[in-house]
């Protein structure tokens, strides 16, 4: 149930006389019928077992246990993988385990492993803990050499049927063992099918078969100088050692990194038992869900093809039936199909993705896994599977991560611009959400646009291969002319929200002259614009606009209602206007724990009114100016209020520094440059009346501004230190925060204001200030004849401010951690400057694994959260404490905060459903831990 990835459990080996590490004794291979057995290796725990046999191997062995019809098999496992990355060669004993595990296979079946009367072939696939579909490399048919395929010639009386076999076992060799690029096999298929006039690979004769494996056999030869094996023995060897070592390669780092999988776990090898669907009409492969991956629907789907090999399912090579099909062209099977999907996912508790080959007419299923589905799916189906009995609330809570929520929130097309939008082209909608983006045709052009360029980037392949992973994660959406809704594309579109459309079959690309054509007179060049609707499977020409839509789903809302009740940490929303608030209350938000003043004063009707009260003489004018804000700000949080009805609302005072209203210093000096010189080419006196006037305004602006002028205007008068210096503006919000109450509970509305003062770092200047305040709003509550309950409190930002929290506390009933500045001040450094400059430079190297203005740096910055909330409740025992930092949505921060105790986290209206979920699952992993 946990998402926190686990590290491989490994029993420590002995240690010999010499000194040397020896693993003599280790068992290092299992057969699929010793289940049992590995699950007692690593003390009968489950979870376990899967980290030492791999997801896959597990589950082969299980479903053996289980009695569903499994191939004969054994797993090597990923201790073994892990000490042959260590040392770089196999560990003592384990070729011996496997070639011994081969002739338990060979009794199991009656066939001989490089035998030449009934020959056995094996497939070599890998298998992690943690499911990586696409990731890892498999190769069939191992065993065939050219005297065993004329004995299978023999035996089956189906040539054709052999050399397809040989054939694919020289590429997949060839390609995953001994790095051939993939392509230099296709062409020759390509060409073969152009000279034959066939269209798919299953209309090629036996004779085309066999001059593609002589002509692959020299392209072997080419790329490798040596010859292909025809050692059995020397091919399973080989093979064993590159799943080993593609637990390394680039793609499965990069999914790795993608998917928060640890990169110690290493992966398993199973070697099982080839069975075919590729000898004729009464045989099949296929792939299939249990339930409907993109919609969670209780319904199978997948999809399959006749006389065909698995990898032509998944690789999108062929264009794919769909699975209700199967019902027509082998009903017995169907149903037998069926009845194994429902018992494993009961098995499971958990929608199950199923490979299967059904050999003359006999159903094999070659793995099962959880499935990767869409966010929406999850969703649905982790609520369906409650109220089925499967699981409980806490489970269903649990298996929804608090990212996926975020995919509820992605932008799908406006409908009104899709009414004119030109619809170009139509697929399978495996992925929903909307994608916009430059057409890019490979992977690196994809991830080098948008990382090194900042484009949108829609990714458009024939179909995807493991390979071109880091471009898919790095593109706004993926489109491809072939596969189906279990091919590679689907899958990790679907693993990682991208949305994606697949199998456009009227799409044909042209990678050598980087352009796509859609019928006859449409042709999209790399760069060009196009429009992604992965919900309904549409391509559109051009940038159609996006809008983020309402979270309604029936499914989430039941979902998040679990997720409150499990929850020990309030949600609270950051909201400077009545419609932010709503939106946060809709959302599930429980107060607003950050409303920014300074926000509304940037508005364009009041920003004249703000810097003349900054340009003031005397007070007598500055009050003026303040006399014309106040009904402006009563008027705010009067709406802020009634939005907020029976829920506090923490208002925090005017923040940054006064040149901020104000032009900048650099745009004044230019603009009174370009006048002087404009004056001297005016010729009459309205002209030159006009630039004078505007020139004595740009001049007092400059000297304000060279008067407010700050070395470090982040560390200097702003925050409380701009409250005690001009009483006036904090007053005056004090005033429209109290008067705003005091009528919003005349009208029956329930209020609970909290007034925040920012930046303080000396409790004296807390004192001197919430003094001052706390007068006006006592002041207006008699003007007015109502009490109102209310806080006064500070914003700690300042480390000084946690170190000292024990003595602010004696004067703020309430502590809201400002976690944006707190991190800029304790680690010294300017967000805008570290983000623009080395700061991903340091992420690149290490020298920092994450950002710390994304997630808190809890060694540090936390660290003294931690302290400050001991302090200060240490004085007030019932002192109320939040986080209101774009931090406060961020999952990790959130386990944080519940760690160590806040009443709250405030975020961003829009991930207050994320941090609803993110709360419980630090609830249930705090309980699970205890």
């Amino acid at each position: 149930m946990s998402e926190q990835v686990l590290s491989t459990p490994v029993k420590s080996p002995k240690t010999g006389s010499n000194g040397k590490v020896s693993h003599a004794d280790t068992k290092w291979v299992y057969l699929f019928n010793e289940v049992d057995e590995a699950e007692a290796h690593v003390g009968n725990n489950w979870d376990d077992a899967r980290a030492l046999l791999g997801g896959k191997g597990a589950n082969l062995g299980d479903m053996t246990r289980l009695g569903v019809p499994v191939p004969p098999g054994f797993t090597v496992t990923t201790e073994a993988c892990n000490a042959y990355l260590k040392n770089d060669g196999f560990p003592e004993g384990m070729w011996e385990q496997e070639l011994a595990a081969v002739r338990e296979i060979e009794k199991l079946t009656g066939k001989k492993f490089g035998g030449t009367d009934n020959p056995l072939l094996v497939s070599c696939r890998s298998g992690a803990k943690f499911s990586m579909p696409g990731m890892m490399d498999t190769v069939l048919n191992i065993g065939l050499n050219d005297e065993i395929a004329e004995t299978m010639v023999h035996l089956t009386n189906d040539r054709r049927f052999v050399f397809d076999l040989y054939r694919r076992l020289i590429q997949m060799f060839g390609s995953v063992v001994m790095g051939v690029p993939d392509e230099a096999f296709e062409v020759v298929i390509t060409s073969r099918r152009k000279l034959a006039g066939v269209t798919s690979d299953s209309e090629l004769k036996a004779a085309d078969w066999e001059v593609i494996t002589r002509r692959f056999k020299e392209i072997y030869r080419t790329f490798t100088r040596s010859d292909f094996p025809t050692d059995p023995f020397e091919q399973l060897r080989l093979a064993t050692e590159a799943v080993f070592k593609s637990w390394n390669g680039r793609r499965a780092i990069d999914y790795r990194n993608a998917a928060g999988i640890a990169h110690d776990l290493g992966t398993a090898v199973n070697i099982q038992t080839m069975v075919y669907g590729n000898i004729g009409d009464n045989s099949a492969t296929g792939v299939a869900m249990s339930r409907d991956a993109a919609t969670g629907e209780d319904v199978p789907e997948g999809d399959f093809l006749v006389n065909a090999q698995g990898e032509d399912v998944v690789a999108g090579i062929r264009q794919t039936q769909p699975l209700e099909e199967l019902k027509a062209v082998m009903p017995t099977v169907y149903d037998e199909f069926l009845t194994i999907a429902d018992k494993l996912e009961k098995h499971y508790r958990n929608m199950q993705d199923m490979e299967f080959t059904i050999e003359n007419g006999k159903l094999w299923l070659l793995q099962t896994r959880d499935g990767k589905r869409t966010a929406q799916a999850e969703v649905k189906i982790a609520v369906d599977m409650v109220e089925e009995g499967l699981i409980n609330k806490e489970e269903a809570v649990w298996r929804v991560k608090p990212a996926q929520v975020d995919f509820f929130l992605h932008p799908q097309l406006d409908s009104v611009a899709l009414k004119s939008a030109r619809k170009i082209a139509a697929g399978l909608n495996v992925s929903p959400g909307a994608a916009v983006g430059m057409v890019a045709f490979d992977a690196d052009t994809a991830e080098r646009w948008a990382k090194e360029d900042g484009r949108k980037v829609i990714m458009v392949r024939p179909e995807t291969k493991p390979d071109d992973v880091h471009g898919m994660l790095a593109s706004q959406g993926i489109l491809t002319s072939r596969g189906g809704r279990t091919s590679h594309a689907a899958l990790v579109a679907r693993q990682f929200g991208k949305p994606a459309v697949v199998g456009v079959t009227e799409l044909e690309i042209d990678l050598d002259n980087r352009s796509m054509t859609i019928g006859e007179d449409i042709i999209v060049r790399e760069g060009e614009w196009i429009s992604l609707d992965g919900t309904r499977g549409v391509v559109y020409l051009g940038q159609v606009p996006t809008v983020v839509p309402d979270i309604k789903n029936p499914y989430l809302i039941k979902l998040l209602g679990w997720a409150d009740e499990i929850r020990k940490i309030g949600v609270w929303a950051n909201a400077d206007y009545p419609r932010d608030a709503q939106r946060a209350r809709e959302y599930g938000a429980q107060g607003i724990g950050l409303c920014r003043t300074e926000h509304m004063f940037f508005e364009s009707v009041r920003l004249p009114i703000v810097q003349q009260m900054i340009m003031a003489k005397n007070v007598t004018e500055r009050n003026e100016a303040l006399e014309k804000l106040l009904p402006m700000q009563r008027g705010d949080f009067d709406g802020l209020f009634r939005a907020m009805d029976g829920q506090p609302v923490i208002i925090r005072l005017i923040d940054p520094p006064l040149h901020e209203f104000l032009p900048s210093y650099e745009e004044l000096v230019q603009r009174l440059a370009d006048l002087k010189v404009q004056l001297q080419h005016f010729h009459t006196l309205s002209e030159i009346d006009e630039a004078l006037s505007e020139i004595r305004v740009k001049q007092a602006y400059l000297e304000r501004v060279e008067g407010l002028r700050e070395q470090n205007p982040m560390l200097g008068t702003r925050g409380v230190r701009l409250g005690i210096l001009i009483p006036e503006l904090t007053k005056m919000q004090v005033r429209a925060i109290f008067e705003a109450a005091c009528q919003c509970q005349k009208d029956g509305i329930d209020v609970h204001p909290e007034v925040m003062i920012p930046l303080t770092f000396h409790v004296n200047e807390l004192q001197v200030q919430q003094t001052t305040l706390e007068a006006v709003a006592k002041e207006v509550m008699e003007e007015q004849g109502v009490q109102i309950a209310y806080k006064f409190g500070t914003m700690i930002e300042i480390p000084r401010a946690a170190l000292t929290a024990d003595e602010i506390a004696g004067v703020a009933q309430f502590f809201s951690f400002g976690t944006n500045d707190l991190t800029q001040t304790t680690f010294g450094i300017s967000r805008d400057d570290a983000e623009a400059g080395f700061l991903v430079e340091y992420q690149q190297r290490n020298i920092l694994e994450e950002n710390p203005f994304g997630t808190l740096d809890v060694p540090g910055v936390g660290k003294l959260m931690k302290m400050a909330v001991e302090l200060g409740r240490a004085t007030r025992p019932d002192l109320e404490v939040g986080i209101c930092g774009e931090h406060g949505g961020d999952p990790k921060t959130i386990a944080f905060c519940h760690q160590i105790g806040l009443n709250y986290v405030s975020c961003s209206p829009f991930r207050v459903p994320i941090a609803r979920l993110a709360a419980a699952h630090a609830a249930l992993n705090d309980k699970k831990n205890n």
